[in-house]
């Protein structure tokens, strides 16, 4: 089963347009954590197990753990966590990759081979050769970056290309001409609502990975009712932060589980 039909068979198995993000920061553990040297691997795994019920996709950040000693090894260990114990809920590898050749290659292996992850977030500014190495292990998703989250989106994804903003030509782009293999899917920030619109109106059902809900200040109705597709699904709506923090002490995993319970309920208020 590729990446898209295993996010769909999770969109309604689930109920769930949730996607968990895991972006762990040793700096927040609870105390239960201090002088554990296998800190990353244990919180995540913990967090992991906790909001599983409530998660259509869980999404790694992968700089989290490379930034640590043996932190890959952790992130190869949690994947591995992830697809024994819920081999139903796609992992999607944030990595942001987009790199030429034999370059592209390696990281696709890394993604994928290595980390044994469903799909992979990757920049598409160095072109379709860049993409190339990704698309073609179609059976694996590439969640293109199209309008970010971030204010500095605005810098160069909004400037006018032939009368249009340069976002909207690269969903135009990947949603005509590199999703061949149907494996495509773009990262739209849930704090543009209006671009969000746009993008769903270019590229029809293909999923949307949207971050900037919680801290960073997207908004749950105005994401759901412009970002979702005729039958209430096509969005995989990411909280880090919210979750994994969402409480320092001992309580931490049930409360994890009770901030994915009310996000995932309110998204579905509004689907």
């Amino acid at each position: 089963m590729g990446f898209i039909e295993k996010l769909r068979d999770r969109w309604q198995a689930s109920d769930s347009l949730l996607c968990v993000g895991l972006d762990p920061d040793p700096a927040k553990f609870p105390d239960v954590f201090v002088d554990d040297d296998d800190a990353l691997f244990g919180f995540c795994r913990d967090i992991v197990d906790a909001t599983a019920e409530y998660a259509c996709a869980f999404k790694p950040q992968i700089a989290y753990f490379a930034a640590h000693n043996d932190g890959e090894a952790a992130l190869q260990r949690l994947i591995a966590h992830i697809n024994g114990a819920y081999p139903d809920i796609p992992v999607i590898l944030d990595a942001k990759r987009g790199d030429i050749g034999n370059t592209a290659e390696q990281y696709a292996v890394e993604a994928f081979d290595r980390f044994g992850a469903d799909a992979v977030t990757l920049n598409p500014y160095m072109g379709r050769d860049s993409a190339a190495p990704f698309l073609q292990r179609n059976d694996r998703g590439c969640v293109f970056l199209c309008h970010t989250s971030n204010p500095g989106a605005r810098d160069f994804q909004e400037l006018l290309v032939d009368g249009a903003p340069l976002y909207q030509h690269v969903a135009r782009t990947i949603a005509s001409e590199w999703n061949g293999d149907g494996n495509c899917a773009l990262v739209v920030g849930a704090t543009f609502p209006e671009e969000l619109k746009i993008i769903r109106g270019i590229v029809g059902d293909m999923p949307l990975l949207i971050p900037g809900i919680g801290a960073q200040g997207g908004d749950v109705e105005a994401t759901v009712r412009n970002g979702k597709t005729a039958n209430g699904t096509g969005l995989m709506i990411n909280s880090s932060r919210g979750i994994l923090y969402a409480s320092g002490g001992a309580g931490y995993a049930d409360a994890a589980a009770d901030a994915a319970k009310t996000l995932r309920d309110e998204i579905n208020r509004h689907r």
